[in-house]
């Protein structure tokens, strides 16, 4: 499957919220970090992040990826991802995130997905309080932190 179509794939089994069709993108060991919950290893877990993490917070999911950059291995795409929260304090509001998908693959599939995203304009749509907001960029950096490519930042 070529970049394009792959990252086609991807969105649309999101929006579908199309579990297995989602996690048959991904190798038997492949990795999904999400910027809000985490790390998920393996087609059952990454599953497993649809059916039990976005669809208990979240319904109709809009995701276009942008711009896709390939060599082959890394794959970068920009993104915008929107959904209709289920969080009691702002359900039904829609909440509109840009980022960056940085895809690397093996074989045809994804090894592993993380994300650089641009959380707070989101969250903001969401009603958050500026405090919640805070917290939640306070965790995104402690995470930043402890990656190995920061050691050399932190001196």
């Amino acid at each position: 499957m070529d970049t394009v179509a792959l990252l086609r794939e991807f969105s649309a089994a999101v929006e579908a919220e199309d579990s297995a069709r989602f996690a048959s993108l991904f190798a038997e060991d492949g990795v999904y970090h999400d910027v809000f919950y985490g790390e998920f290893v393996g087609r059952a877990r990454i599953a497993a992040m649809i059916d039990e993490w976005f669809r208990r917070d979240a319904t109709d999911f809009r995701w276009d990826m942008l711009d896709p950059v390939c060599d082959g291995v890394t794959l970068y795409a920009r993104y915008l991802f929107s959904y209709r929260s289920k969080l009691p304090e702002a359900m039904g509001k829609r909440a509109m995130f840009e980022g960056v998908s940085i895809m690397t693959l093996r074989d045809g599939s994804i090894l592993s997905y993380r994300e650089v995203a641009h959380t707070t304009p989101g969250l903001a749509d969401m009603g958050f309080a500026p405090e919640r907001i805070a917290r939640i960029a306070a965790k995104e950096g402690a995470a930043l932190r402890r990656r190995d490519e920061a050691a050399r930042h932190l001196g």
